[in-house]
């Protein structure tokens, strides 16, 4: 199945990372692959002792918000590196966290993202995050969530929290 998490609330990696854990605890093996991130965020400390996980970051050490030649060259390397890991066959659960984000920047183009949907093999788990998902996204996903926001402190200008946001 094809799931993507979107909308302009908090949640939705959290979703993801969620969903990563109980597909482990069954025994699959799950790929994370964060586009436009490649800071340190709490997740990872844990994420990395369980067994059947694997992390990948492909971003700066902030989230980007204007692309630079870096980040299109780190997003493209991500693509590929998902490319092959799709094709591998060794992971069930494959999640493409902030992916979305990336295809609006024009860090990747939209049909990247649909060639992959369409190379994914029908007994993959395939999970599409981040704002803003493309309206072909969309139509081609057997699940869309979106997760709005109504009501976040950041907007009275608390900072993201360690362990909370990050």
């Amino acid at each position: 199945m094809i799931q993507v998490y979107t909308g302009n609330g908090k949640g939705k990696t959290t979703a993801a990372i969620g969903l990563a854990v109980r597909a482990a605890g069954a025994g699959f093996n799950v790929y994370i692959a964060h586009f436009c991130k490649g800071r340190r965020c709490s997740e990872l400390n844990i994420l990395k002792k369980i067994k059947n996980i694997r992390v990948r970051q492909f971003g700066g050490n902030r989230f980007i918000m204007k692309p630079d030649e870096r980040s299109v060259r780190s997003a493209r390397q991500g693509l590929r590196c998902v490319k092959e890991i799709i094709c591998g066959g060794n992971f069930d659960v494959i999640i493409l966290d902030e992916i979305n984000v990336a295809v609006k920047l024009g860090l990747l183009c939209v049909d990247d993202i649909l060639g992959l949907i369409k190379e994914a093999p029908r007994s993959l788990e395939l999970i599409l995050t981040g704002r803003d998902a493309h309206p072909e996204v969309l139509k081609a996903a057997d699940l869309a969530s979106e997760i709005k926001d109504i009501k976040h402190y950041f907007s009275k200008g608390k900072k993201a929290r360690k362990g909370i946001e990050f």
